[in-house]
Parts: structure tokens; C-alpha cells; sequence
């Protein structure tokens, strides 16, 4: 499937309801009418989208295997953001920032989970590198459910590059990592933080982890030797916050 799609009801209407200006049509089942269905067609008729009754047999063949729940959007092609996007946006970041890098996630669904960790959280933008990342393609923004149309994601050419930007715009660069000798709950978030994590199996890469300013574990109190990517980046992004709720 082209990443210019999205499927599913809450990423469908997460597009329609914050970024109607980028979808191009929605396509519907004709076999479905029900309330959650007439919601999507509602929303894209207040943001004057065309919308098409469609057998659900065509939008399988859309979906390509991706879930789609009765209803397939096709976003207007769009711009990756530049380089000179990433740099205006630290210069304008809040005085206590909270990023999520992701270096070298793979999986869709895992980036999509992610994205739907970091907007929960409230973090301000998640940053991947443009050769060493999953697509956001229709899979990794059902995942996200709506999260990917909210917060801002950087595909970065040179992630090294991105990191030291990080820093020169006093930013803490925080990786995961089981091999870290301080665990998170232990460690002060309360900063200007990027919080990085590796790719699954294979976690930060060598150069990555020489640009942290630190490093962190989540404490494994079971068997199991990890957690999932997007588990882990949930423990550490709603820690910050918690660390951060804590002093107010």
C-alpha cells in the first residue's frame, strides 16, 4: 500500500478532524451505515472531502491486509518536512521540551504505537532517521490511531546530525538501554529531554549511543531480558511525566 492512505475509523477521523486539508477523499463501505461510520462521513462532509460508497471487496484490495474497518482515506501528497522545518522547530521549542528518537525502529506497527505513546504523553515531536526507520505508511498510522495526524515526526537524513542539533539547542540526549548502570525511576527528567530508543533486537546503535549525554534502564523484575520498543518508550515517556507532574 502507497503511504498516501490511511484505514481505519480513529485514524480516518483523526485526519478528517485536525488535518482536513490533507486528505484528498474518503472511501466508505457501501455494506456499512452505522453511527461510528456516519460520524467519518459527517466529519468529511464539514471539511467539504469527497467521500465514495465503495464495496468493501475494493477496499480490501486498497487496505492491501491492513484493517480498515469499512473505511480507506487518501491523503494529498505533502512535502517530507526539510531540514530548515527541523531547525525552526527547536528554535521554537517550550523551555521543558519532550521529544522521543527512535533509531532504527523497524516495524510499522511499532513506530505507529510509538507516535500513539508520545502524543499521549504530550511529547512535542518524535524523530527518526529517514534510512533506518519503518515508513509512516497506512500500517504504522492505524497503529498510531490517530496520533501521526497530531504530533510532529522529523525524518532526518544524518540522525548523528539531528542529535548534536539536539544538544546545541540544550537539550538532554537520554538513551535506553539494559546495559545503563542508572535506571530511569532513579534519574532526574525533570530537563529539556530527548528520550532515545533503539530498533527491536537490536537496541541504540554505536554511533547513537556515543552522542547520549546518558544512558538509562527500565529495572526487568521478570525472565524476559526486554521490552518491546514501544512498551519501553510508554515506561519512559509517562516517567518524565511523572517526574515532571510531581514538582508542580
Amino acid at each position: 500500500m502507497e503511504n498516501n492512505y490511511i484505514c481505519g475509523l480513529h485514524a480516518v477521523l483523526a485526519a478528517l478532524r485536525k488535518n482536513p486539508q490533507d486528505v484528498e477523499e474518503v472511501r466508505v463501505s457501501a455494506e456499512r451505515a452505522d453511527k461510528r461510520i456516519t460520524a467519518v462521513v459527517d466529519a468529511a462532509r464539514q471539511a467539504r472531502v469527497t467521500i465514495h460508497k465503495t464495496p468493501r471487496a475494493e477496499l480490501d484490495r486498497l487496505a492491501e491486509g491492513v484493517r480498515h474497518q469499512g473505511v480507506v482515506a487518501r491523503l494529498r501528497a505533502a512535502p517530507a518536512r526539510r531540514e530548515q522545518d527541523f531547525e525552526s522547530f527547536l528554535a521554537n521549542l517550550p523551555a521543558m521540551p519532550l521529544l522521543l528518537v527512535l533509531d532504527n525502529v523497524q516495524d510499522p506497527h511499532n513506530l505507529g504505537a510509538c507516535l500513539r505513546s508520545a502524543d499521549a504523553a504530550g511529547a512535542h515531536a518524535v524523530i527518526v532517521p529517514r534510512e533506518h526507520s519503518a515508513p509512516l505508511s497506512a500500517v504504522a498510522r492505524r497503529a498510531a490511531s490517530g496520533a501521526a495526524e497530531s504530533i510532529p515526526v522529523f525524518q532526518v537524513v544524518n540522525l548523528a546530525r539531528a542529535l548534536r542539533q539536539l544538544k546545541e539547542a540544550g537539550i538532554w540526549l537520554a538513551g535506553a538501554s539494559q546495559d545503563a548502570d542508572t535506571d530511569i525511576f532513579h534519574f532526574d527528567l525533570r530537563r529539556p529531554l530527548a528520550l532515545i530508543l533503539g530498533g527491536e533486537g537490536k537496541g541504540l546503535r554505536r554511533l547513537t549511543q556515543e552522542e547520549c549525554d546518558m544512558l538509562v534502564r527500565i529495572p526487568m523484575a521478570g525472565s524476559v531480558e526486554s521490552l518491546n520498543v514501544s512498551v519501553a518508550a510508554g515506561v519512559c515517556l509517562f516517567e518524565a511525566v511523572r517526574q515532571r507532574q510531581s514538582e508542580t
